[in-house]
Formats: structure tokens, sequence, C-alpha cells
């Protein structure tokens, strides 16, 4: 006699929650955040709606879970851990590392859509975009607060200087180019904005 097994609800949940997450990053991607619905989603990854609206109070909760998801994966196939911002005891050549796979990540359509997506999301959305500095940005910042910090103790970078206003003259014209599309964003661009801001823009001797 064949026994009889229950299912498992935590593994079909599981699966389910992650064909959401696809489902929102791939339509999102493809007609645009206003287009996507709760309903397409849902459709996408065939699941009722009353599933999501159980799970989250909105499209952008699911969009801003969806792509935390997609950044911890993508950390994971990285080192098979937490990101962080090597230290080789060359402060220089480290950011160049961490400016140039910064760039290959904006420029990844997979990320594109859903950054651009939520980043205008959060400008009309209080709370939408505190959860996604809270969540997302404020933890990736402040790998280059350690790591400058580490070049402070090795007297690579000047003592007094506030950390940062310092990231930011990294950070900043990245998501400003980004976010305008004004001009392509390269590696050798992410190099120039390493050389200015660690080397100033004084004429060397």
């Amino acid at each position: 006699m064949t026994e009889a097994r229950t299912p498992d609800s935590s593994r079909r949940s599981e699966r389910s929650r992650r064909a959401i997450y696809e489902a929102a990053l791939a339509l999102v991607g493809e007609a645009g955040y206003g287009k996507t619905t709760i309903e397409g989603i849902a459709a996408r990854a065939g699941v009722g709606k009353q599933t999501i609206y159980r799970w989250w109070p909105s499209k952008a909760a699911v969009l801003l879970e969806a792509f935390l998801d997609l950044a911890e994966q993508a950390a994971e196939e990285a080192g098979g851990g937490e990101y962080e911002i090597p230290d080789t005891g060359d402060v220089e050549a480290d950011l160049r590392l961490v400016l140039r796979a910064t760039v290959d990540e904006m420029n990844s359509p997979a990320y594109d859509a859903p950054a651009r997506a939520l980043t205008a999301e959060g400008v009309v959305n209080p709370e939408v975009g505190a959860q996604f500095v809270e969540k997302l940005l404020e933890p990736q910042l402040q790998l280059y607060v350690t790591r400058l910090r580490a070049a402070q103790d090795a007297g690579q970078v000047r003592r007094g200087i506030d950390l940062r206003i310092a990231l930011e003259l990294f950070t900043g014209p990245l998501a400003h180019r980004w976010l305008l599309r004004t001009l392509p964003l390269t590696h050798d661009y992410a190099d120039a904005l390493v050389d200015y801001a660690v080397n100033g823009l004084a004429p060397r001797p």
C-alpha cells in the first residue's frame, strides 16, 4: 500500500515566490514599470493575484524584493557570499576594479530596467525610496566607507576628510551619467573618476 505524502507547502510557496520574482523583473524589462501590473505578474508567474497581495502590498514592493534577490544572487555568484571591495593595499587599483564592475552592472539589461523603475518610484513614493536606500544602496555605500577608512589607516587617504563625501566622488558621477543617459558608461570613464577623485585636479609636479 502506497503511503500518501502531505504536500510540502513551504516548497510550493518558495517556487511561487521565485516565479513571481522572475515574472516581475521580466515584465518591467519588457513593458516598463508603468505597464506592469499585479495581474500581469500573477499571470506570468502562474499564480493567483490574491497570492501576490497576501505577500506584498503593491507592485513596487514585489519589484523591490525581486531586485534585492537578484542582487543577492549576483553577490553569491561573484564570491559565494557577501560582496566586499578588495583590499590589496592599493586603494586606487581597488576602486578602479569595483567601479568597473559597477559600470558592467549598470549596463546590464537585467539591472537597468528594475533599477530605473525603483529609482523613479522612490522619487514619488517616499516609503519605497526609503526601503530602496536602506536595503540596497546603503549597504553598498558602506563598503566604500570601509575601504576608504582602511586606506586612511594605511596613510593613503588623508585624515579628517568626510568619507561619505569622499565616496560620492566615485558613486555620484556614475549615477548621474546612468540616470541621464547623456554619455556611455565605460571602464575608461570609471578609471578617470578614480584618477580625478584620488589625485585631484591640480597640476602634478
